[in-house]
């Protein structure tokens, strides 16, 4: 197989009906690597919403079990696309989302922010350090998956094209980036925690080349110091030679899902589906009782 011969077969496919198979070629052939940074910062975003920054703060899921977060909620995303929207894993890895989404008082403004995140950033991750960018079959197919997730999920007024969902994050960002004293310490644990996937030695400039990645609208809504320009260009130049040197090797022959990452510690000895992410008790631990959901939000 030749360096494109993937996208030929991805392009073959109908993304209204294939989107599945089309998201699971891109995120686990092509594009491995990239969809894990480009998701870790999709979720990094949200924390800049107050409503959302704030609600994590006081859970202390990011701040005080700040690796095992991070594992659950890879692998439960990841957990549908290995294995299917109607396969049991995957209806039990969308049932523990739900649960979970249930014990708290989240708008649904906030839901769909956060599903546009997910279809927006891997574009505009790729789109500056992927060794290729994504087609229009790409782009369609993943609107298309995220719509199903998020239906799935009980969101409503869902986006249906890479469009409606790119509008609808970049005004809600405008409309809704600001301060928080909670979200401030949820990224400093995020920042954190990518550090310590290195040698301590290291943490710093990993902390200074996290913050090199981030946009100026992130930066002022956790009030952290600009980068230095200098700083900037190191590291968006670095991530632009490792995509030309992947554009030079070949295409990769196995697939790659996010419980092969190095970054995923918790679970040494493997997991239960049905067994990731916390079970909080409504009214007990800082949970508070939930707002009425629609059927559509208890069943995968």
């Amino acid at each position: 197989m030749k360096r494109y011969d993937r996208l030929k077969e991805i392009q073959r496919l109908d993304p209204e009906k294939g989107f599945l198979t089309i998201y699971r070629l891109t995120s686990t052939y092509e594009f491995p690597w990239d969809f894990t940074r480009a998701l870790e910062l999709a979720l990094y975003r949200t924390y800049a919403v107050p409503s959302i920054g704030r609600l994590l703060a006081e859970t202390a899921e990011l701040t005080d079990r700040t690796q095992k977060r991070y594992d659950d909620t890879a692998l439960l995303l990841d957990t549908v696309v290995e294995h299917g929207f109607e396969s049991e894993d995957g209806r039990t890895a969308i049932r523990r989302i739900n649960q979970m989404h249930r014990s708290y008082d989240i708008s649904n403004d906030d839901m769909r922010y956060v599903l546009c995140t997910f279809v927006v950033m891997p574009k505009r991750w790729i789109d500056s350090y992927g060794w290729r960018r994504l087609s229009d079959h790409e782009l369609r197919a993943c609107a298309a998956y995220y719509a199903l997730l998020g239906k799935q999920m009980g969101i409503k007024e869902i986006p249906q094209s890479f469009e409606e969902f790119e509008r609808c994050l970049d005004t809600y960002e405008a409309e809704h980036f600001g301060w928080d004293e909670g979200a401030r310490k949820v990224s400093d644990a995020t920042l954190a925690l990518m550090a310590s996937w290195y040698p301590g030695p290291l943490a710093p400039l990993v902390r200074g080349a996290s913050l090199a990645l981030l946009d100026d609208a992130l930066l002022r809504a956790f009030r952290y110091d600009t980068p230095a320009p200098a700083t900037r260009a190191v590291v968006r130049g670095a991530l632009r030679l490792r995509a030309r040197a992947v554009r030079l090797l070949p295409p990769r022959s196995t697939p790659h899902y996010a419980r092969q990452n190095p970054e995923i510690k918790g679970y040494p000895d493997g997991y239960k589906v049905g067994s990731l992410g916390t079970f909080p008790t409504p009214g007990v631990g800082g949970c508070p009782v939930p707002h009425t959901e629609s059927p559509a939000a208890t069943q995968p």
